[in-house]
């Protein structure tokens, strides 16, 4: 099966790469048909690996081919590196700037509606780089940069995938506490993630289609995925209060991907 995988086109791989990154957002929203509610441990800890994944992916699938793509270019090998990234991380910062202060106006009688739709509306915007994420890096494969593989970027799809389950739990459970229909609820979570396969196609394409821009764009990805774990991931994966554990859990996650992604890079 991995085989024949490998030898589609890259945007179609992207495509199914994020076809199931969304399925697992609609496994996580799926949740309101058999519970009201998941223990928060269990969620922390998958919080907390999927963060370690990321984190490793962000460096060796996304920063590293950057950088050593710039240098084989002939620029300054850093340079692209540190302006993607920054735009990536700045990026999603002036968006949640923005969801803040939308946020602040809700006190009205619709508050609790308005705060369900900032919450679908976070969660669907971070899921724009996360689905751009994976598709430049499997766009990248075709250019043989070490560390872009197909194994990175399937690991890199499958992080970003356990970390999408709890998001999807995290827009349908609260919307069923407020009276939503089971179906109304799992909709909504479910629907938050169909931007993932657009973003995973779009990215990919730019990526076949602006060689002189892939280092920026694999650096943006990059940066858009550290400042969704650090400002995100990390911070909800401690509210069990055991932050000792969720290091645990983040280390094994990163070290999993590391291991993954050397070995089978070889």
């Amino acid at each position: 099966m991995m085989q024949a995988f490998s030898q589609l086109p890259h945007p179609l791989q992207a495509l199914l790469a994020t076809l199931f990154t969304w399925g697992i957002t609609a496994a996580g929203a799926a949740m309101v048909f058999c519970c009201k509610n998941i223990r928060h441990d269990v969620l922390d800890g998958l919080l907390g690996a999927s963060a370690g994944v990321m984190l490793a992916a962000a460096f060796w699938s996304l920063l590293s081919p950057a950088i050593e793509m710039a240098r084989k270019m002939g620029r300054v090998p850093w340079l692209p590196a540190l302006i993607g990234l920054s735009l990536g991380a700045l990026g999603l910062y002036a968006a949640d700037r923005l969801l803040l202060r939308l946020e602040r106006r809700g006190d009205t009688p619709y508050h609790t509606k308005k705060r369900t739709t900032l919450l679908i509306a976070s969660i669907t915007l971070h899921n724009i780089p996360e689905g751009l994420a994976v598709g430049v890096a499997f766009g990248s494969l075709l250019y043989g940069l070490d560390g872009a593989t197909l194994a990175a970027a399937c690991m890199l799809a499958l992080g970003i995938g356990i970390q999408n389950f709890p998001e999807g739990a995290a827009i349908s459970l609260p919307l069923l506490r407020d009276g939503a229909s089971k179906r109304r609820a799992f909709m909504a979570g479910m629907l938050s993630g169909a931007v993932e396969p657009i973003a995973g196609v779009i990215g990919a394409l730019l990526v076949l289609r602006v060689r002189a821009a892939l280092p920026y764009m694999l650096a943006f990805a990059g940066g858009a995925m550290i400042y969704v774990v650090v400002e995100e991931l990390i911070p909800e994966s401690h509210r069990s209060g055991k932050p000792g554990k969720i290091a645990l859990f983040t280390l094994a996650g990163f070290a999993l991907m590391m291991v993954l992604d050397v070995a089978l890079s070889i």
